[in-house]
């Protein structure tokens, strides 16, 4: 039996849901594999992750210039 057949042997034995899973980490593999498809995939990622990564700091600054508006040391 070679490692396809091992492999779809296993498949068959998976819950509906783990099947679901294995079908998306294969689509990952295949995008993976495709540079093209790799590069959009690895800056779609990227750009969606900077925003968040700043968002930490967002409140704090926002805090930091209400109070400064409430001393008055800038004006809106």
């Amino acid at each position: 039996m070679t490692v396809h057949e091992q492999t779809i042997a296993k498949i068959r034995q998976l819950p509906e849901s783990l099947v679901q899973e294995v079908s998306d980490f294969i689509d990952f593999l295949l995008v993976k594999h495709d540079s093209r498809r790799w590069r959009l995939w690895t800056h779609l990622s990227e750009s969606r992750s900077l925003p968040e990564s700043d968002f930490s700091d967002y409140l704090v600054n926002l805090e930091t210039y209400e109070d400064r508006l409430a001393r008055g040391e800038i004006q809106w």
